[in-house]
């Protein structure tokens, strides 16, 4: 766009001075039009990122050559317990689903785990969490969602007594949740002792509770298109700070799906299909011309598209999938894992 632009100002510059006088002005007006157009198409779309591709670094299959997902799976004080540890770990993680969620979200179905579902967010987090040497543990709740108070204690115990059996005690704990588990771990927090958390998507319980001056280090991942959310969080994030502890947060935007998209991130999904929902969701509207989501994936009727246009999946079960990476495209409701780069450089920097 600015090419055109750029050269007009070449010209005006070669021009002789009694001419550029006359053209300059004409050349500003023109660039600040331009600038105005694309402020204005900018947030006609809302804060989003150039492109998928700068956004999507990593496909499922990205650490197929540095580690793999080999859950045990454990049940305890009425509950699933799912964990892993790499060859010499260095931390551990804790990581608390959202609503509706489970333990078993973070790990590919497989022999040692045949109730997994590897959602594609919770996979990621996982292997990158394996691939930076944390161990990783996931606990179910025991409702739909988290509850804040006897829960908080059976959690406390459960991570406490794994710790001691894998005889990990020297190694230091942070925690990540998301939704419903954000909630949860920024109260847990006050139980355990955390080097640092990462509360995802939500702002957290901090005007419910006792905020001690051991409170870990905070890291705020979250959606801003949700701007009440935003908001509280930013309020939140000034009390944290006024009490000494240390505070950033990485922002979400919103992306463009591509034709690959669904294939990149879900395994199971062929670019063929790939392909092919892309071409539906974009004929049927849920997606712009541009590849922006129009609205959440939770609010559209897609499946039943898919049933017209007499379109299987391989597996029932991957419409979970889809709907998550149309959730995080969407960037306003969802777990991501496309920030671990920074996740995890906020955990390393922390850990004590």
């Amino acid at each position: 766009m600015f090419s055109g632009v750029l050269e007009r100002v070449k010209m005006v510059l070669k021009l002789p001075n009694n001419v550029q006088n006359k053209r300059l002005p004409i050349v500003i007006a023109f660039l600040l039009f331009i600038s105005v157009l694309y402020l204005v198409l900018y947030r006609e779309n809302g804060e989003q990122s150039g492109s998928s591709s700068e956004i999507i670094k990593q496909n499922w299959d990205s650490f197929s050559s540095v580690v793999k997902l080999e859950p045990t799976v454990e049940f305890r004080n009425g509950t699933d317990i799912i964990w892993q540890i790499p060859d010499s770990p260095k931390a551990i993680l804790f990581l608390a689903h959202g609503c509706d969620g489970k333990a078993a979200n973070f790990w590919d179905r497989s022999s040692k785990c045949p109730n997994c579902v590897g959602l594609p967010e919770e996979r990621l987090l996982t292997l990158n969490a394996l691939a930076r040497k944390f161990a990783v543990i996931a606990v179910s709740s025991a409702e739909a969602c988290w509850s804040f108070k006897e829960e908080r204690f059976t959690v406390k115990d459960i991570i406490e007594w794994w710790i001691a059996k894998q005889k990990l005690q020297h190694l230091p704990l942070v925690a990540l949740g998301a939704s419903s588990g954000g909630y949860f771990v920024s109260i847990l927090a006050t139980d355990l002792r955390f080097s640092s958390i990462t509360v995802m998507i939500i702002e957290g319980l901090y005007d419910q509770m006792e905020i001690p001056e051991s409170y870990p280090p905070t890291l705020f991942v979250h959606m801003p298109k949700d701007k009440s959310r935003m908001q509280k969080l930013k309020r939140f994030a000034i009390l944290l700070k006024g009490k000494g502890i240390d505070v950033a947060e990485v922002k979400c935007l919103e992306f463009p799906l591509s034709p690959s998209l669904f294939a990149d991130r879900i395994p199971g999904i062929d670019v063929a299909t790939s392909a092919k929902l892309f071409s539906l969701f974009q004929e049927k509207g849920f997606i712009d011309k541009n590849g922006f989501m129009t609205n959440d994936g939770r609010d559209i009727h897609w499946n039943k598209t898919l049933q017209e246009r007499g379109i299987v999946l391989p597996d029932k079960s991957l419409s979970k999938h889809i709907e998550e990476e149309m959730n995080l495209a969407f960037a306003f409701h969802e777990m991501t894992s496309l920030q671990s780069e920074q996740i995890f450089n906020w955990f390393e920097t922390h850990l004590s």
